[in-house]
Order: structure tokens, then C-alpha cells, then sequence
């Protein structure tokens, strides 16, 4: 299917691995040119050359609020924005530092509204436009080791749909893309912290949580990349404020 995209300009942040990089495949393979950002300049640039094609990878630090002015600069416009952050640390939500809670809201939520603040304008000007921001299921099914996730995330679904109706009209949609389980080196990491918090083998954790999917196993990140790819291109022109879980049908609630 022609998703009617090629030519089109693309940033996916965390685009360097799992389903940041997963995602800027899927659109490079419709012919969009793509720009992926990270703060590990390495895995950066083998993951703008894995894509070929012109793509090209630019460093950021999202906590660094105060640089991205300057990063949207070097960028130049786009059409399509995929907001893709890393998570904090782990822990529940009780007697968390304030630090804590401040410096993941300033890497997670605040650099995600700027930037997208940043690059609404030309968006707006040109008619046309795709922002895509990436949240979890705990956003509305709290995982229990990862408190200060499940609140910021929420939150940016709560901007996301504010968002939409304000620039509906300028043909720009403001969509979020909700995975879940995703076999990423995130959720192993959260297998291993969740078998420590419980005094469990990894591999119990990990079948106790295959045992609540559904599907019976973790989602791959190019099984979301499909959908992200989706809701990113002409297609889906008629498609703003909504929220898509991908997730195996972990979510039961309607």
C-alpha cells in the first residue's frame, strides 16, 4: 500500500534503536527523508547509515530543554514528528525525590511540548503535517516499577489531545501511539527489575507477563513501526486526537 508520504520530511526522536529506529525505517521505506535523534552519537550514526538513503542523525539531549531551539534550527522544517523519549528511573510513585520527578518531566514531557511548539509553525504554514508522540499502556494500566513513567505519560496524552483541536484546521494531526509489551531492551530491563523488586527469576517474570497478553508474547517494534507509519501519512488525513494501543490486547478496558 502507498501511504503517499514519499518526499516528505521526518524527525523520530529516539530513533537510534528499538522502536524509535523501527519506526524510521518503516517511513524511510516509503521514501520519507529522515532525520532520527539521540544522545548516544554512535548508535546514532550506524542507524542513519543502516538506513541509507540520505538519512541522517543528529545529537540531543531532551533534558538539556534550553539546546533545542538550536536543534530545531539545524533540523529545518519538518512534516512529520515522531516524540519518542526514554523513561526515568525505576521505582513506584511514593517518596520519590523531587529531583527525580522535576528532571524526568523536563527530559520526557516538557522537551516533547517544545519541540513540537518549535516545529508546528512550518507545519501549519504548509497545510499539512503529522505529529506522532509515543506513550505506554502504564498510561492507563500503572506498571508498578515505573511510577513517574505512568504520570508523565498520561500527561502527554492529555497534551496530545488538547493539542489536536487547535490545529485541526491547518491540516496537521496530533495523534498518540500507545505500545505495550514491546520485546525492546527497555522491557527486558523492566523484567529485570520487576524479578528483583519480588525476589523472582527473570524468566518467571517474563512469563507471568506473557501470561496477561492475550497474544501470549511480547509485540515486535516493527509490528508498531506499522501502525506508526499509518497514522504518519496521508491516509490518515481524517485521524487527529486519537490514541492507538499496540499492545496484544493487554488493555481490556473499553
Amino acid at each position: 500500500m502507498d501511504l503517499n508520504i514519499s518526499g516528505r520530511r521526518a524527525l523520530v526522536l529516539g530513533g537510534n534503536r528499538g522502536m524509535g529506529l523501527a519506526i524510521a525505517k518503516a517511513l524511510a521505506t516509503e521514501g520519507v527523508h529522515v532525520t532520527v535523534a539521540a544522545r548516544d552519537v554512535i548508535a546514532l550514526t550506524s542507524a542513519a547509515a543502516e538506513m541509507g538513503g540520505g538519512a541522517r542523525g543528529l545529537p540531543l539531549d531532551l533534558a538539556d530543554t534550553a539546546s533545542l531551539p538550536g536543534f530545531a534550527a539545524a533540523v529545518g522544517a519538518v512534516d512529520i514528528l515522531v516524540n519518542n523519549t526514554g523513561g526515568p528511573p525505576y521505582g513506584g510513585a511514593v517518596g520519590r525525590e523531587p529531583e527525580d520527578w522535576e528532571a524526568s518531566f523536563r527530559s520526557m514531557s516538557l522537551s516533547v511540548i517544545r519541540l513540537t511548539d518549535l516545529f508546528l509553525p512550518a507545519m501549519r504554514a504548509a497545510g499539512w503535517g503529522r505529529v506522532l508522540t509515543l506513550v505506554s499502556t502504564g498510561a492507563v494500566q500503572p506498571i508498578p516499577v515505573l511510577g513517574i513513567s505512568n504520570t508523565l505519560r498520561a500527561g502527554l496524552i492529555a497534551w496530545s489531545k488538547s493539542l489536536a483541536p487547535e490545529v485541526a484546521r491547518d491540516g496537521v494531526t496530533v495523534n498518540a501511539l500507545m505500545p505495550g509489551r514491546i520485546g525492546t531492551d527497555r522491557v527486558h530491563l523492566t523484567d529485570e527489575a520487576t524479578a528483583a523488586r519480588e525476589g523472582l527469576a527473570v524468566e518467571a517474570v517474563r512469563q507471568r507477563s506473557w501470561a496477561q497478553i492475550p497474544m501470549g508474547r511480547y509485540g515486535t517494534p516493527e509490528e508498531v513501526a506499522s501502525v506508526a507509519a499509518f497514522v504518519c501519512s496521508d491516509l490518515a488525513a481524517y485521524v487527529t486526537g486519537a490514541v492507538f494501543r499496540v499492545d496484544g490486547g493487554f488493555v481490556r478496558h473499553v
